[in-house]
């Protein structure tokens, strides 16, 4: 596991762009990434669903590939696993990211070593771990309790 603490200006950063792509949304619409980009979309954001494997998600066009966007978008979450995301870290240079957030809640997460590194050397800004959820008001008791756990740990972003 990469032990980092994202900057809350960077999430706070990531959170008033209205437009990104959420690379890795499941094709299940049980997956918890269903339900995350099911919320960015309640709550007026649009969000681009990228998987190789599907056209359309919750019936918005989905893209293979983030360079593959139109028009493009600036900024990625990512819903991947640990040993795809250097690829899609690879990808989004190409595309002309500027941030991306790896998610995590547990484990690895979509955060890997390459992933960091390759968005560093692109000059790509990175928010590598936490759940967005987290910092989404009104988001539920569940995410409400996690925030207030991590401030009461001192693990919470600063």
């Amino acid at each position: 596991m990469i032990a980092t603490r994202p900057a809350l200006h960077d999430i706070e950063e990531f959170l008033q762009r209205k437009r990104f792509a959420a690379i890795g949304v499941s094709r299940n619409p049980k997956d918890f990434s269903r339900r995350l980009f099911a919320e960015f979309r309640r709550r007026g954001y649009d969000v681009v669903p990228v998987n190789p494997n599907a056209t359309e998600i919750d019936d918005v066009t989905c893209f293979a590939r983030v360079q593959d966007i139109q028009p493009p978008v600036d900024a990625a979450l990512f819903l991947t696993s640990p040993q795809v995301s250097g690829e899609i870290a690879d990808d989004c240079a190409h595309a002309g990211i500027r941030q991306v957030w790896m998610y995590r809640a547990t484990g690895d997460g979509a955060i890997s070593l390459r992933a960091v590194v390759a968005c560093q050397l692109n000059g790509i800004g990175v928010i590598a771990g936490e759940c967005p959820f987290m910092f989404l008001e009104g988001a539920g008791f569940a995410h409400g309790f996690h925030r207030f756990c991590k401030k009461l740990t001192g693990s919470f972003p600063r």
